[in-house]
């Protein structure tokens, strides 16, 4: 699969989602038809431990400035209170100022310093340091009338920057055992092509967004729950931004407050992934969770009581 950083193109609405995609069709996939892998480690701060272990592995192993898309909500929680730890001792100053950072998905139109925002979320469980010694900070704007302007500016400056080295992914429970990752929710007409989304907001995934914030430990007013229930649209990474990031890291500790997440998991692994491409298209469209499957290098971090 090809992992170089190109333009999209113009804005194509998809029903009632508008998708940035590339000129072409031509991301490649690697479909895993093998046994998917994943590991089961005992705790949540263990889980935090590798995935910072993936991600100063993943330094050592190339120079430059490392591109990584953080992981809202409890995924990346234990994680994040380490580096907050490590920050302070400046133990790992010279990964962190080597980072250009990003958030994944948004709520829209919201207020950056909404509780429920990620933006928010990020501060508190990183920290004011962690910001000031990364190379660059890039969220989803959701203060603006023009969404889309804004989303292609984002994705723009990810292309800058030579396209993404370490995705940060969970996976979010849907209906039927589905599941979406960022937030590409089933049926929103996303093609493996398309790189980033404006797509209506949907209950399930409104309800699922405030939940792991309030199980996350949020400082949430009834201000800020307002205006996000009154959130229209979810701002997205897409397909090919998964599938063209360099590596992917997945973390899933939730399973015990989401329990959701044990059919959607048990349904991401054990699906005959169709060797037609427009029959798989047709299934990463009614589960977006498969996505991880066509990608040739993941790590998958996840409990024991995912698989109970």
């Amino acid at each position: 699969m090809t992992t170089s950083a190109k333009k999209t193109n113009n804005p194509l609405v998809t029903g009632n989602s508008i998708w940035l995609g590339y000129p072409d069709n031509s991301i490649g996939i690697s479909p895993r038809t093998e046994k998917f892998n994943y590991v089961v480690l005992q705790s949540e701060e263990a889980v935090g431990r590798a995935m910072l272990d993936e991600l100063a592995g993943y330094a050592d192993e190339h120079a430059g400035d490392i591109v990584i898309v953080l992981l809202g909500g409890r995924g990346a929680q234990a994680m994040y209170r380490l580096i907050n730890r490590l920050t302070e001792t400046g133990e790992i100053d010279q990964l962190l100022e080597r980072l250009h950072v990003f958030t994944q998905d948004a709520l829209a139109p919201m207020r950056l310093d909404n509780g429920l925002s990620f933006v928010r979320d990020f501060e508190r469980l990183l920290g004011d340091k962690f910001f000031a010694k990364v190379k660059s900070f890039t969220p989803m704007q959701t203060e603006t009338d023009d969404l889309v302007g804004g989303l292609r500016k984002y994705v723009d400056r990810l292309a800058v920057l030579g396209g993404i080295d370490l995705f940060f992914l969970g996976l979010g429970p849907e209906a039927e055992a589905a599941s979406h990752l960022c937030y590409i929710k089933p049926g929103s007409g996303a093609k493996l092509s398309d790189y980033a989304g404006v797509i209506p907001i949907s209950s399930s995934i409104l309800e699922h967004h405030i939940a792991k914030f309030k199980v996350g430990g949020s400082i949430i007013s009834a201000e800020d729950e307002s205006e996000c229930r009154n959130a229209t649209h979810i701002l997205t990474l897409g397909p090919a931004a998964i599938l063209s990031a360099r590596r992917i890291v997945q973390s899933i500790v939730d399973a015990s407050t989401a329990p959701g997440k044990r059919q959607s998991f048990r349904r991401l692994i054990e699906t005959r992934l169709s060797a037609d491409p427009a029959g798989l298209a047709r299934q990463v469209d009614e589960n977006p969770g498969l996505l991880i499957r066509l990608h040739g290098d993941v790590r998958s971090f996840i409990l024991p009581d995912l698989l109970a």
